[in-house]
């Protein structure tokens, strides 16, 4: 059975200013997504679920289900701030959705393989699919998740500080540990994160995780236990989010599962910023230009 990707498209991208999934950054007015939907049909996964706001449906169906059709399965899934388990109630002040853990299980019906989860803005590299694609063929498990690994240096933006998931991993290349450091920036040569106006110095090459996984189909199983548990502490909280790497981390803590550190050796970019848009282009452009894809992708 080939594995599923599953992207997360739900967000509106606030620092990048409105909705950058669906900017058109490619030779042929391509989006991020179309190149990693690309990147996963050639690396051998067999279907793509998109998790979306309804809001945006019809401008979705028209931009990337009709022109996929034939070439992979697609499936649209919703993230509506109300879909939460039975006696719960979504505050009247509550605006944005629950974050990335209640997106991934919003595709729990559609989803009965391993999969894969990424980003909709992240540009991830066609060699980070071939080695997730291959572990999630012959290597995940119940109880042995996965992600893509980064070096923090490939994953900077020359506009502005970025967060990142900094990542610990043993001698036997599963993650111990992941520290959500914001503010990190190059400065001075030297890439630094800021925390209560102290600057601390970070290794370039420490793996990141940029929110590229590898489940097994039980992570919604666990999933929905975790939000529920999620909720009864947070659901007052109006800006409070459901996190993938909390679940992971939990998940880890318990004894349930390992997380193998899959090295990505490739270049991370995207749009954080309104200022990376332009240095995106010329990316996508000079791998069109040494053939890596084609110029039309459709």
């Amino acid at each position: 059975m080939k594995p599923t990707l599953l992207i997360l498209a739900a967000g509106m991208g606030s620092r990048y200013g409105g909705l950058k999934q669906l900017d058109h950054l490619g030779t042929s007015g391509e989006t991020i997504m179309d190149y990693s939907a690309f990147d996963a049909m050639r690396a051998g996964f067999g279907k793509v679920v998109f998790v979306i706001r309804r809001s945006f449906e019809k401008e979705f169906r028209e931009m990337f289900v009709d022109k996929m059709k034939g070439k992979i399965d697609i499936e649209l899934v919703f993230q509506d701030i109300e879909n939460i388990p039975a006696g719960f109630s979504v505050p009247a002040d509550r605006t944005k959705p629950w974050g990335t853990g209640h997106a991934i299980l919003m595709a729990k019906d559609v989803i009965k393989e391993p999969f894969a989860v990424i980003n909709a803005d992240d540009f991830y590299g066609a060699e980070a699919f071939k080695v997730m694609a291959d572990y999630l063929t012959n290597g995940v498990s119940d109880s042995e998740y996965a992600m893509c690994g980064y070096q923090l240096c490939k994953t900077l933006s020359d506009f502005g500080s970025v967060a990142r998931g900094i990542c610990s991993v043993d001698a036997n290349g599963f993650l111990t540990d992941i520290k959500e450091r914001t503010s990190i920036e190059r400065k001075n040569g030297k890439i630094v994160f800021t925390e209560n106006d102290t600057e601390t110095e970070l290794d370039e090459n420490v793996p990141v995780s940029m929110n590229f996984w590898g489940f097994a189909p039980n992570l919604f199983k666990h999933l929905e236990e975790k939000f529920v548990t999620f909720l009864k502490a947070n659901a007052s909280k109006p800006k409070s989010e459901f996190y993938i790497p909390m679940v992971v981390g939990e998940l880890m803590n318990e004894g349930k599962v390992k997380t193998k550190v899959l090295p990505a050796n490739a270049t991370w970019f995207g749009v954080t910023y309104k200022e990376d848009r332009p240095t995106t282009v010329a990316k996508i452009a000079d791998l069109v230009k040494k053939g890596l894809y084609p110029e039309k992708l459709w």
